[in-house]
């Protein structure tokens, strides 16, 4: 597998999707602005994003991947398109059930996720409503997911990572062209979800088709692979689902904050989300795949060095990332949401939270990664212990950070909590003897702190010379950040040049 070139390829398809997610997102700014039918909808979506990310990206990706990353190399064909049958039945019959119980639980739910909207009958109806119209989707949209890990390990990168452009072009059209045969017009994005997750998972049959994976559900609970799956789903829900949990619970901190505190902290994390999803998403999405064989067939030290290399990745692109997004977070705003009913106030809010999110950038990152390389051994007990301490630490410091920050004070507490997380995870790895920090890091994190510092310099000066953002088109103040961050970019690319680190051969390393 040519990990580099799948690698920019997903990356630059992840870049598109995240384009048109942030032209999305400056649509719903524009229509909607900060209101109660933002908050109510963000709201809503979280619950079936929460839950993909935890079923869907998490338990059954991270469970299935390994046994059939080993299946496929000492089982025949049709013994492994019975198993896909099986956990195609599995998946089904679960979320079946849990669509189900999340429609008519859907008030429940809202409340204890949001209690701050019991104070509005009207807004707690409306939250409820949303959801009840978009809980399918975790239906939809698992099974996508698990079409993708299949595709993955057939090693197609790039057809999967294209479906989100799809859920990202559903909402655009219905807001465009639908949104005002909708009452109120939130409802319009509700029922967007529902046919991006469709288009989602039926785009990738085809393919599914062409490696001859195509295959119909069956239940069988006693196929030996689901069993490995089934005794690996407990531990591995609590093990990758830390982050997710900890935002859930801020969401219940923030409804008892400023109405607008939940559409400020959800347009923050679509930003800090736009590198994350590029670099690190991406990246673990390969990296998976990678580990799990090299593990599986024996290569420990290929195994450790795919490991050294994506984290050494992961540094040299999410340093400048997070800098950028700290010291540019008020043009970045300005220029992605400012408009219509989106306020000089919004844009101070949202500031402070993408502010204190940027602090844990890397981290975020980096969690992924190591994640990645427990589960590809089947190690899937040790982040589960690391995510629920990281999780009483999280809400633990946050009553004190919301005192202090208010609202921006829940994505300091989530920034502080991945700087933990990663810290236990690789003090394990350690532990484990899977990786460590070699003599020659040294010289790569002075590398990367003098060009980061140079950049950082040069970005300041850049933003002191610039007129005001309130000045200026639209076209103009792009123009500008453009110039800023093309300037920047360069500076701290060339300065690793100078101290001795070429990043194309750098690139190129992994496939020796």
């Amino acid at each position: 597998m040519n990990i580099l070139k799948s690698l920019v390829s997903v990356s630059i398809i992840t870049f598109l999707s995240r384009i048109l997610g942030f032209f999305r997102d400056v649509l719903i700014a524009h229509t909607f602005g900060i209101s109660i039918f933002t908050d109510a909808f963000f709201t809503a979506f979280k619950i079936p994003n929460l839950l993909r990310r935890i079923f869907a990206e998490g338990v059954f990706t991270q469970s299935f991947v390994p046994v059939l990353v080993e299946y496929k190399h000492q089982k025949s064909e049709k013994y492994i398109q019975y198993f896909i049958s099986c956990v195609f039945g599995l998946m089904i019959f679960l979320l079946f059930i849990l669509t189900v119980l999340g429609i008519f639980f859907a008030r429940n739910i809202i409340m204890i996720s949001a209690p701050g909207f019991s104070k509005s009958l009207y807004k707690l109806t409306l939250a409820t409503n949303l959801l009840t119209v978009m809980f399918p989707y975790i239906l939809l949209i698992s099974l996508s997911s698990l079409l993708s890990s299949i595709l993955h390990a057939w090693n197609y990168f790039s057809i999967p990572s294209i479906s989100p452009i799809f859920l990202n072009l559903s909402m655009i059209i219905f807001l465009f062209f639908f949104h005002s045969y909708f009452h109120p017009n939130i409802f319009a994005l509700a029922w967007s979800v529902i046919i991006g997750g469709m288009i989602q998972l039926f785009y990738q049959l085809p393919y599914l088709y062409k490696i001859n994976m195509f295959v119909m559900p069956i239940i069988n609970l006693k196929h030996s692979g689901i069993t490995r799956v089934l005794k690996k789903i407990g531990s591995t829900i609590i093990g990758s689902s830390a982050n997710q949990i900890s935002l859930i619970i801020n969401t219940v901190f923030s409804s008892l904050l400023n109405v607008g505190s939940i559409s400020w902290i959800y347009y923050a994390d679509r930003l800090i989300e736009f590198p994350i999803g590029i670099f690190g998403i991406s990246l673990s999405t390969i990296l998976f795949t990678s580990l799990s064989k090299h593990y599986h067939e024996g290569i420990v030290k290929k195994y450790q060095q795919s490991l050294d290399w994506s984290i050494r990745l992961s540094l040299i692109l999410g340093v400048p990332s997070a800098l950028v997004c700290f010291i540019c977070a008020k043009p970045l705003i300005i220029i992605l949401f400012q408009y219509g009913k989106f306020t000089e106030y919004d844009v101070l809010m949202t500031q402070k939270v993408l502010e204190l999110y940027s602090f844990g950038l890397v981290s975020f990152i980096l969690v992924k990664l190591l994640s990645c390389a427990f589960y590809a051994c089947e190690e899937i007990h040790i982040p589960m212990r690391v995510s629920i301490i990281t999780i009483f630490f999280t809400q633990l410091i946050n009553p004190i950070l919301i005192f202090y920050f208010k609202h921006a004070g829940l994505a300091l507490s989530i920034s502080l909590s991945s700087w933990f997380n990663f810290l236990f995870l690789y003090w394990k790895l350690y532990q484990k003897n899977l990786f460590s920090f070699k003599y020659n890091w040294y010289i790569f994190i002075f590398r990367l702190f003098c060009s980061s510092t140079l950049m950082v310099l040069i970005l300041l000066l850049m933003l002191y010379i610039m007129p005001s953002w309130d000045i200026g088109s639209i076209c103009n103040k792009i123009f500008r950040l453009f110039c800023i961050l093309f300037c920047s970019v360069i500076v701290y690319f060339s300065a690793l040049y100078f101290l001795g680190l070429r990043l194309f051969t750098f690139l190129h390393n992994i496939q020796k």
